[in-house]
């Protein structure tokens, strides 16, 4: 095959959610156009109406930008090789039709139009599974392929071809699931005198259980990582590695270094297992070593989105800082935060029923505010050594006095470091909710 620029192409149908397959997909051809400097090309194979809709074209595109992969060509982008809606390059597709009644590949069967195969053993040389021969001889088993149908609508077989060799596609990157149909393209390829890219066909994605993944498993719909607070460069660390991984079998790998690593010939030839609880542990490793800058803008909305606001951008910086080693997905984060941006606090009922309540968590508390007020000081590291005397002089362990405390001056059991908190609340309505809390301890 003759040395050409890579352009590698992504060609989703838009009949309904993008699957992690398929960003799968995008992502792996996306990191072999980057690798050698190529073109990455999206084109929305969309020729059957009665499945498309306008709903998932979006879908496909708001799911690959939240992924951070660009497209050089494509829709919102235009190129030279466009339209890149198959159902706008229905004048490309009848022309090539023609080429190929023209030379006699042709026959109608009623109604629909059908490729007249060679009958030959057809040797796809894969950069994934190696070559492999079809034998193409029967055609009790192979039948002659359906190019359009009777209603004059086409067939994704036929229109795939001619939209790689139009728009000069060199690697075609996908599922397992598309070898079969291979020696099929390679045979169109060659009935239309054009060189066929050089194909690799992935490991399918299963389940743990070894099923294949149905939309409706979870994590297997794109569109529920960013809803759910995923960072996307944790996403994409981890399709990744659903069939490919460096030498070192590192789990936690950026993507600047994928790309610089990433071989066809490294991907695995058996099947990658989905495993939802590793790509949610590369996201709580992505999110504790981000800059705080970073954090913040994948934060934010979630905070909006809950109504949540601060009064300047240091007092969020503030907050951020001491919750980012806890929070695991960005969804949670409105109920890490909630505490400081308000002035009325709502309690967990379970948290109190286990620490705030009755005379002796009232007594506690009552002996932490005197003690905090007292204090000249109000950094976390004087609120930690105040609060360790308060306990030892009642007698009590450090936990008995820090779960009420906590309680009080946040409303739930759980949290960031109690001391940080506090320091950063301020000395007046700390003081102010562990009054609170001393009533709340009073009657519940």
């Amino acid at each position: 095959m003759s040395q050409r620029p890579v352009r590698t192409r992504f060609a989703p149908s838009p009949t309904g959610l993008l699957h992690v397959g398929g960003a799968r997909t995008a992502l792996f051809n996306w990191i072999y156009a980057r690798k050698h400097a190529g073109t990455f090309v999206l084109r929305i194979e969309d020729t059957d109406h009665s499945r498309n809709t306008e709903e998932a074209k979006q879908v496909i595109l708001d799911g690959l930008h939240w992924l951070g992969l660009d497209w050089d060509e494509g829709p919102q982008k235009g190129g030279s090789y466009g339209p890149y809606y198959q159902s706008e390059r229905g004048t490309i597709y009848e022309e090539y039709l023609a080429r190929l009644e023209k030379a006699g590949h042709l026959y109608e069967d009623n109604g629909a139009i059908r490729f007249r195969s060679p009958r030959e053993k057809v040797i796809v040389d894969d950069e994934i599974c190696g070559k492999i021969e079809f034998d193409l001889t029967n055609p009790g088993t192979h039948p002659d392929l359906t190019l359009r149908r009777p209603d004059g609508s086409w067939i994704f077989h036929f229109v795939s071809v001619v939209d790689d060799i139009e728009m000069k596609i060199t690697h075609v990157i996908r599922g397992e699931d598309h070898l079969s149909n291979t020696p099929k393209h390679v045979e169109l390829y060659k009935a239309l005198g054009a060189e066929p890219p050089r194909f690799a066909h992935m490991p399918l994605i299963l389940n743990r259980d070894g099923s294949k993944m149905s939309k409706r498993d979870e994590g297997a719909a794109l569109g529920t990582y960013p809803d759910a607070g995923y960072a996307p460069e944790a996403v994409r660390n981890y399709l990744s590695l659903l069939g490919w991984s460096p030498k070192e079998n590192r789990e936690i790998i950026s993507t600047e270094e994928v790309v610089a690593l990433f071989d066809l010939n490294q991907v695995n030839r058996r099947n990658a297992a989905f495993d939802l609880d590793k790509c949610f542990w590369i996201n709580g490793q992505y999110l504790l070593s981000m800059d705080l800058a970073r954090y913040a803008e994948l934060a934010i909305p979630f905070l909006q989105k809950a109504g949540i606001t601060w009064p300047t951008w240091e007092a969020l910086e503030k907050v951020l800082t001491i919750v980012k080693p806890k929070v695991k997905l960005l969804k949670d984060l409105p109920e890490w935060v909630a505490c400081f941006f308000t002035e009325e606090l709502s309690y967990d009922e379970a948290a109190v029923a286990k620490s705030l309540t009755g005379s002796a968590a009232a007594e506690r508390l009552q002996a932490l505010s005197e003690a905090y007020a007292a204090l000249p000081a109000w950094d976390a590291a004087s609120l930690e050594a105040s609060l360790k005397e308060t306990a030892a002089k009642l007698g009590i362990k450090t936990g008995e006095m820090v779960h009420p405390a906590r309680v009080a001056v946040s409303g739930r059991g759980i949290g960031p470091g109690l001391y940080e908190m506090i320091e950063i609340l301020g000395k007046e309505r700390s003081l102010a909710r562990i009054a609170q809390g001393i009533e709340k301890a009073k009657t519940a």
